[in-house]
């Protein structure tokens, strides 16, 4: 660990242990990004995403640059889901208005069998960027590490790039589920070791990010996606120097299987729009803490349709412990940053309110 500053803010912490706290912790899904002037100003500097996200410097800038203009709760740290298959040599690129693209993709049975965990010291660039991140942020507020889930890292990389319709994946999945078993295998033990490596280097929660799973018919959900994120979960280290590194699975549409993740093993289950935050929580009960869930796009509305939509996701919760505010998933690149101020503040001081009229 890089730093052993006394953390300030510990209510995102707090919150993921189902603690008590003052106010509703909020940090966002892409805080550092394409939507804040100064992030594309750092872009435009280092010539390329892949060239930022290796630049453990530049990383290091764009992770505190929400940090700086927010009274946010937590800092995420800036990479990419796709750094384990990259350093597993399948050859990433981003292409302008594609996205993300594999040169080598897993669509053989030669190609899968030669499937390895890559050597950690290729993703030094990542650890290196969390001790930076965290010595920077000087105990301002506590720093999220992350990975993809083994089922959305495969997706990636047995499709080759983005997709819609999955076919290739499925079929693998459907005629040839031992390929498929193996690669998740893989993916899961490197993911373990990638999020160990990160709450090493002194990340202090770490969070999975299944985007895909919830493409996944029930069963195949259970077998392909849970049971690789159990295995994850399972693996990490839980605690450093007397302190619990909490752990928060999102399952993007993964609203129906809210029972069988509350039994994971993780802290904290994330949420996206189409889930009744209210309802969830009656659901899991005290077994987990939640994250969530406006959905992104109200971003777009007047500051009273934000402010409106805050408080009805507050006042589903209620005052009881356990929530962190999030989006349903990651923040538009078109988001105004003035809106987002609207948003951070609304649900500080509405959370505050609800908590001084619930113990009157």
């Amino acid at each position: 660990m890089t730093s052993l500053t006394p953390l300030k803010n510990d209510v995102f912490l707090r919150a993921l242990r189902r603690e008590t706290t003052p106010y509703t912790p909020v940090w966002l899904m892409r805080q550092a990004g394409r939507y804040l002037p100064e992030y594309r100003a750092t872009r435009a500097q280092a010539g390329s995403f892949m060239q930022l996200a290796q630049n453990p410097m530049l990383a290091t800038e764009v992770t505190l640059q929400p940090i700086d203009r927010y009274n946010l709760d937590a800092a995420i740290l800036f990479s990419d889901i796709l750094t384990v298959p990259d350093a597993m040599g399948l050859g990433l690129r981003f292409v302008e208005g594609e996205g993300p693209v594999f040169d080598r993709p897993l669509q053989d049975e030669v190609a899968v069998q030669r499937l390895e965990v890559p050597d950690m010291g290729r993703l030094q660039y990542v650890f290196d960027a969390v001790a930076k991140i965290r010595s920077a942020l000087d105990g301002r507020v506590p720093l999220i590490g992350f990975a993809g889930s083994p089922y959305t890292i495969a997706c990636y990389m047995v499709e080759g790039g983005s997709s819609r319709e999955f076919k290739t994946i499925k079929s693998m999945m459907y005629r040839r589920p031992d390929l498929l078993h193996h690669i998740l295998m893989v993916n899961a033990r490197a993911t373990v070791e990638y999020l160990n490596a990160q709450i090493a280097a002194g990340a202090q929660a770490v969070m999975l990010f299944d985007t895909w799973g919830g493409s996944l018919a029930h069963h195949a959900y259970q077998e392909f996606s849970l049971a690789y994120m159990r295995q994850v979960i399972q693996g990490l280290t839980r605690e450093v120097n007397g302190e619990k590194i909490p752990v928060i699975m999102f399952t993007k549409g993964g609203g129906i299987w809210l029972d069988s993740m509350a039994e994971s093993g993780a802290d904290a289950l994330g949420l996206d729009w189409t889930v009744d935050v209210g309802v969830a929580r009656a659901q899991v009960g005290h077994r987990v803490a939640l994250q969530g869930n406006i959905d992104p796009m109200i971003l777009f509305g007047s500051d009273e349709a934000i402010r409106k939509e805050v408080r009805r996701v507050l006042d589903a919760f209620g005052p009881n412990a356990g929530h962190v505010f999030n989006l349903g998933h990651g923040i538009s690149q078109f988001t105004s940053p003035e809106a987002v101020k609207v948003l951070v503040d609304e649900v500080h001081s509405y959370s505050r309110q609800i908590r001084k009229s619930s113990d009157l």
